[in-house]
């Protein structure tokens, strides 16, 4: 399985989500090259929209999905898990909701 956790490199404190980082690269590396805003969708849309996108970014690097349903934050890793794709970290959104940031792997 490829889940790495929440963050590379950082700590992690049970389930929260870490804080957002205000640095331009974030706490697991360079920004994200395609960011999906599926906030106000409820699931499974956010991960639709993303099985339909992660194909626009080339392998090796990282798509951010927004969205503000709870049920994102089971169902994003989850769909990671499935795919095997690289669920990188969460960020917790000051407007609300969270960024997920997933690596493509193939």
């Amino acid at each position: 399985m490829r889940f790495r956790g929440r963050s590379k490199g950082g700590t992690s404190t049970g389930d929260a989500a870490p804080p957002a980082e205000p640095s331009a690269t974030g706490p697991a590396g360079p920004p994200p090259v395609l960011v999906i805003d599926a906030l106000g969708r409820k699931c499974p849309i956010p991960i639709i929209m993303l099985a339909e996108r992660i194909r626009e970014v080339p392998v090796g690097q990282i798509v951010a999905v927004l969205a503000d349903d709870a049920a994102a934050r089971t169902d994003v890793p989850a769909w990671c898990r499935m795919k095997s794709q690289d669920f990188v970290w969460e960020e917790t959104l000051q407007q609300g909701g969270w960024g997920f940031h997933i690596r493509r792997t193939y």
